[in-house]
């Protein structure tokens, strides 16, 4: 008599589930409006700021630092257009807010790797855009404009400006998976950002904040910066960033969806 077929038990990947909601969310985030307001703006923005500085060397022979310029542009993304990666950022959470019990509690994924998976989707693809537009600014100042700009100090600047962005995509994140809406998300972390940095501007000079940093943006682009300086304001805000992560984990964890 033969011996009855073993159907084998199919193996379980524990990270599987966050793989698939961190490559749909990344799908749908660079198909969304958002994103592409935000690039196409930083783009039109940058190459018009670009011809008219191009234009007055040109016309006026009044050279062009290649710093300068660049520093302008590099603030640009974080200032001018900052509310588009809040509304970004906050809505990876709020804009499911419909089906959020389906997409959670009716599969096979845990509310801490949906969270994360949110998070690092958000974070990947608005750094990687961030650091592709002001890496190719960085290029063309070097062949357009009076070069002045240091390896050290462009290397300097661009992480500093990304552990800043890390910090407004992961309070922008976190807040949308504890709100219920994302205009009610995004005017939160308006409002946390101005209080934030009205603060920080009472410090005494001694102290690197995000503002004197882009004050000083030019400077660090020649390569004259103080590298403890920038290490100890890059520290605090990824620390500020791990710890607003573990919050938004473990609120997300405990509340309604």
């Amino acid at each position: 008599m033969d011996a009855p077929a073993t159907i084998p038990m199919p193996r379980y990947v524990p990270w599987l589930p966050y793989w698939a909601v961190l490559q749909t969310d990344l799908r749908q985030t660079v198909r969304g409006w958002v994103w592409r307001t935000w690039v196409l703006t930083s783009l039109l923005a940058a190459l018009g700021y670009l011809l008219y500085r191009l234009g007055v060397y040109r016309e006026a022979g009044i050279v062009q630092h290649a710093s300068n310029v660049t520093g302008d542009l590099l603030r640009w993304p974080l200032m001018g257009t900052v509310l588009l990666v809040v509304v970004m950022a906050v809505s990876a959470m709020t804009a499911e807010r419909g089906t959020l019990a389906d997409s959670v509690l009716s599969r096979g994924i845990s509310r801490r790797q949906y969270f994360m998976a949110k998070l690092h989707s958000r974070l990947f693809s608005v750094l990687f855009t961030f650091l592709a537009m002001t890496s190719a600014v960085l290029t063309i100042s070097h062949f357009l404009l009076h070069e002045d700009l240091a390896l050290d100090g462009s290397i300097a600047g661009l992480a500093a400006l990304g552990s800043l962005m890390i910090l407004i995509i992961t309070c922008g994140v976190t807040v949308g998976a504890l709100t219920s809406t994302t205009v009610f998300g995004v005017s939160v972390v308006w409002l946390a950002l101005y209080a934030a940095a009205f603060a920080l501007s009472m410090l005494p000079p001694a102290y690197p904040t995000p503002d004197r940093l882009l004050a000083k943006l030019p400077e660090i682009l020649q390569g004259h910066f103080d590298m403890a300086a920038l290490k100890q304001m890059m520290g605090v805000a990824l620390g500020l960033s791990a710890v607003i992560a573990l919050l938004g984990v473990i609120g997300f964890s405990r509340s309604d969806v």
